[in-house]
């Protein structure tokens, strides 16, 4: 018997799309499912080493929950740079103005920090609302 390794050409002919609605689904609940979809994880012929995962579009993203007193209490927070370059936003806030990013932030800090971390993460599609430019593709409906 050999062991089976999967090259890496035709991937994208194999890649599935998949819609998720995001309505009442918990952040963090949500982000680690589709994390491992964008990973491939759920492929029995999953490779660390090469990206075998599948599109997944976000729909509703303006209706994703919080547990606890996380809307009120998390900050997102980065720097620019420079000296006193500090950032915040509340979760609140950051749901009322970009509600996209927080699914975006939580699912790309769980794919590797590297270029295949980057490639799955650019088949992540996030909207705020119902419509989204992906319906030649046929996405299956997701439920997570």
């Amino acid at each position: 018997m050999s062991t089976y390794i999967p090259s890496g050409a035709n991937l994208e002919a194999q890649r599935a799309w998949y819609i998720v609605d995001a309505t009442g689904q918990t952040v963090g609940r949500m982000a680690t499912r589709v994390a491992m979809i964008l990973r491939g994880k759920h492929k029995p012929t999953y490779t660390p080493f090469i990206d075998m995962g599948d599109h997944v579009v976000i729909v509703n993203a303006e209706k994703i929950v919080f547990t606890g007193n996380k809307l009120e209490d998390k900050f997102y927070r980065h720097h620019s740079g420079w000296p006193g370059g500090l950032k915040e936003i509340a979760a609140r806030d950051l749901l009322a103005r970009y509600p996209e990013r927080i699914l975006e932030q939580a699912i790309r800090g769980m794919l590797p920090k590297n270029t295949l971390g980057r490639a799955m993460g650019r088949k992540l599609k996030v909207y705020a609302g119902p419509e989204h430019p992906h319906s030649a593709q046929k996405p299956e409906p997701l439920a997570v």
